[in-house]
């Protein structure tokens, strides 16, 4: 049932004056009816959400400090957060907006603006605005990093998240942690999802066993062409193109990725030919900065709706290339944000664009009834053992950075003690909640930091010039000059071993200052013991990662 414009405000003034008193003296000047709500525009409307990670409830998600990086860089100067994002979109310093998207303050306005996103918030949120729109104007586009983050996905594997991205609405997806769960399961999954999966750079790598004319035969629909009351609406997907590097390639035997820009031209020139849609949106999952150069070197593309590497994009970035303009945009991760994008469509092509990237305040968004019966009915059989206290934060525990988390650390510091190496190493993976000083961590969290198909953890014997090596190797995913060659993610985090990272050096030279907590320079010809988790080769014998973080957390309590 859609909310009219007064009901969902009245809805909201309840639920805000049912939150806590710091938190209605905060939101009390605030224009609430400005932040979910604006003048109508255009006549099709297209939201967008990625990279959720699985979190089907409200979160506290810290953003980054430094997203440095290096080399080409195309329709932005540098990478913008802290108070430079605040000076450039112009956003009030201690707001809401200024929490949502920065670091700053964090643990302060955390306490007071409460956590975010959660699915019957989102809900909530998703059913005005296509209410607001009108029937049959709006098109709801998930980017992929949906099925993976959280102990229900995991132990379900990915149903949990399949029936809440159903009840959501869905209509198209592309993916990426989606394909860790293997080829298999995530055709199975896909056969209960009510939406499409697209994407057109996922072809077998034995063509020959596919039943097709084409030269590059995709596993999934290349693209869906959508109808909509006013417009039709081509949505190209692209999955995350170095899933079988980044992740095992063991669960996606047959099939190949890549970014695939010829065969994307083609199928643009394609949609165009026919003239069978008047705007074409590719759904990414490739990362920003690979969509911003693939922006400038493929014509056609009105705009690229990108997820993977969890930046939040106030505004779109507009892109020059040979047929004309593309815009590129990021709508965050964790649930926190839901981009609208409203367009203006006639005679055949997009005619202007109006973009909001909406913060998910769940002090501020009642949840939706259908949603939050659902998310209790998926935790039920879980919910004692999500909920079991293991020990007290005593700080702010996060993940997101360039180099370095807090969360990282507890884990690093539970390998190195658990399995008693020299130095531990742990991906840069970008996902998982934070969490605040004196807050109680469960399994849950850990979970939340921990849950991914390939957990176990290993012990190694490496040379010091195969560990500069190693963090050499990743340091190029990340700073390579060309953004086609970087991979996303960040550095990978490293215990009992400090170095520096120069981003803008020559491949090879990033990496220096190597030092063991004795002072002493990593010596390259010494093997040290080195523990880990997440590899991408053959399984690992160890014990799951979150077996051994628990294990460290209960006997730090004692």
């Amino acid at each position: 049932m859609n909310l009219s414009r007064r009901e969902f405000l009245q809805a909201l003034t309840i639920t805000l004056l049912s939150s806590n008193c710091s938190t209605q003296r905060r939101f009390d000047d605030f224009d609430i009816e400005g932040l979910y709500s604006a003048q109508s525009f255009g006549n099709v409307r297209l939201l967008h959400f990625t990279d959720c990670h699985a979190q089907l409830l409200p979160v506290y998600y810290r953003e980054p400090s430094n997203i440095l990086t290096a080399g080409e860089s195309h329709g932005r100067a540098v990478p913008l957060s802290g108070q430079a994002l605040l000076d450039y979109y112009r956003l009030k310093s201690g707001s809401p907006e200024a929490h949502a998207f920065t670091h700053l303050h964090f643990t302060e306005l955390a306490e007071i603006y409460g956590k975010m996103g959660g699915f019957a918030h989102l809900a909530t949120l998703i059913e005005r605005l296509r209410g607001e729109s009108g029937p049959g104007n709006t098109l709801l586009l998930d980017g992929g990093d949906s099925w993976q983050g959280s102990a229900t996905a995991l132990w379900t594997q990915g149903l949990d998240m399949v029936a809440a991205c159903n009840l959501l609405g869905v209509d198209v997806m592309t993916g990426h942690w989606e394909f860790t769960y293997g080829s298999k399961r995530v055709l199975e999954n896909l056969k209960q999802f009510n939406g499409e999966f697209a994407a057109q750079n996922i072809a077998l790598t034995d063509a020959s066993r596919f039943d097709s004319d084409d030269d590059n035969p995709t596993v999934f629909k290349p693209y869906v062409i959508k109808t909509l009351q006013h417009a039709r609406i081509a949505v190209i997907g692209q999955a995350f193109p170095y899933t079988p590097i980044a992740n095992p390639r063991r669960f996606i035997p047959d099939w190949q990725f890549g970014i695939q820009e010829y065969n994307l031209q083609g199928v643009i020139d394609r949609i165009k030919t026919d003239k069978a849609a008047d705007v074409i949106v590719l759904l990414s999952h490739n990362g920003l900065d690979v969509d911003l150069k693939l922006a400038s070197r493929v014509s056609g593309l009105d705009i690229i709706l990108g997820g993977h590497t969890h930046d939040a994009l106030p505004k779109p970035i507009l892109i020059d290339n040979s047929g004309g303009k593309t815009w590129v945009s990021n709508a965050g991760s964790h649930g926190k944000f839901l981009a609208v994008l409203d367009l203006e469509v006639g005679k055949g092509r997009l005619k202007g664009l109006n973009y909001r990237l909406l913060p998910v305040f769940s002090n501020l968004l009642p949840p939706d009834p259908k949603m939050q019966q659902l998310i209790e009915t998926v935790r039920k059989p879980y919910v004692d053992q999500l909920t079991h206290p293991l020990a007290t934060a005593d700080r702010l525990l996060y993940r997101r950075d360039r180099f370095h988390g807090t969360f990282d650390q507890l884990i690093l510091d539970a390998l190195l003690e658990v399995s008693g190496a020299e130095i531990a190493m742990s991906p840069g993976f970008r996902w998982g909640n934070t969490l605040l000083p004196g807050q109680t961590i469960t399994l849950e969290d850990v979970m939340n930091h921990t849950a991914i198909t390939y957990p176990e953890t290993y012990m190694r014997s490496l040379l010091g010039r195969e560990i500069k090596a190693t963090l050499e190797d990743v340091a190029d995913n990340l700073f390579n000059k060309d953004p086609y060659y970087r991979q996303g993610g960040d550095m990978v985090r490293v215990g009992g071993l400090r170095f520096n990272c120069d981003p803008n050096a020559e491949i090879g030279r990033r990496i220096s200052g190597l030092r063991i907590p004795d002072g002493k320079s990593l010596d390259a010809d010494k093997t040290y013991k080195v523990a880990g988790w997440a590899g991408v080769g053959e399984p690992s014998s160890g014990k799951p990662v979150w077996e051994v973080v628990v294990e460290y957390l209960v006997k730090g309590e004692r």
